[in-house]
């Protein structure tokens, strides 16, 4: 029987493994490092909102011959006021990874399950309001639940977690494939320390036009073992009008020169799927799909 225990330190190397052999199936060429890992563990220094919020941690492991096949890491979060109402007295798991069944593992499917009972049991000792579940690996656009863990999908599901939150769309665009567009007469772009990155705001006749910010500080060591080239889209806001689209390539054209002289080579970009019209422009701009992911599950059994 598989053992399912609380996360050793000497689990470290292959507790990263796993969470990479995730990562990798949804953002082509990154991985995190193990001080990456352990770190989240006790802290999420980018959740500067949420993260102080969080009462208590808890990582647990399935164990089979030795090896990690499951790891699964929960939080609860405080029942103070301070806390936010969504989340107040509320327990989730906040990732669950787990090595699908090969040849020389067949059994871990069985490993995974008693690892998300073994949570459950940990949620229900904490005597939380609500039980919530997520993917939230510490790596840039693995968030939510991807299409490209349907084992992890089909482990939630079948102990009572349903999607019950929005879909988002994640997608790449070569730097190189941005847009060149001509420069227009008495159009300028302006660069400026943004809320969530590099801004770029396009002008017309001294009136703004809109906005995108780059944050290109995915890549920075601390975080991540491979990613070089790596940037994405922190906001990007268009005035109305017919001339969004145009406006939109003038700005990626100008943030593109920039993310060039910064070594970056692909920019990721997040939006609802039911925002048709954003997906499109991006597209059109020379985006593609990268992946889908749904976010917000609570069990439900």
């Amino acid at each position: 029987m598989p053992e399912v225990r609380p996360f050793h330190r000497d689990d470290r190397d292959q507790l990263t493994d796993l969470v990479n052999a995730h990562v990798a199936a949804v953002v082509p060429g990154v991985s995190v490092s193990v001080n990456t890992v352990l770190s989240s563990l006790e802290r999420q220094p980018d959740e500067i909102v949420t993260d102080p919020w969080v009462s208590e941690r808890g990582t647990l492991v399935a164990v089979e011959h030795g090896h990690v096949v499951a790891a699964a890491h929960l939080l609860r979060y405080g029942a103070d006021a301070e806390v936010g109402a969504s989340y107040r007295d509320t327990g989730e798991v906040g990732w669950f990874v787990w090595h699908p069944p090969a040849s020389f593992r067949p059994d871990t499917e069985r490993a995974a399950d008693l690892l998300m009972a073994a949570c459950l049991a940990r949620l229900a000792r904490w005597d939380v309001r609500v039980r919530r579940a997520s993917g939230d690996v510490p790596a840039p656009a693995v968030y939510g639940l991807p299409r490209p863990w349907p084992h992890v999908r089909a482990v939630f599901e079948r102990a009572g977690f349903r999607h019950t939150g929005d879909t988002e769309v994640i997608l790449v665009a070569r730097v190189a494939d941005l847009p060149r567009p001509p420069a227009r007469p008495g159009a300028t772009v302006e660069r400026t320390v943004g809320e969530c990155g590099t801004r770029f705001t396009a002008y017309e006749e001294g009136r703004a036009q809109g906005f995108v910010e780059v944050d290109t500080s995915l890549t920075r060591p601390e975080r991540l073992a491979r990613s070089a080239g790596l940037a994405d889209i922190g906001n990007l806001r268009i005035g109305p009008g017919r001339r969004g689209e145009g406006v939109a390539h003038r700005l990626l054209a100008d943030a593109a020169d920039w993310l060039r002289l910064c070594g970056v080579d692909r920019l990721l970009a997040y939006e609802g799927a039911d925002d048709r019209a954003s997906i499109d422009r991006l597209l059109a701009a020379g985006f593609t799909e990268l992946t889908r992911t749904d976010r917000g599950w609570e069990h439900r059994p």
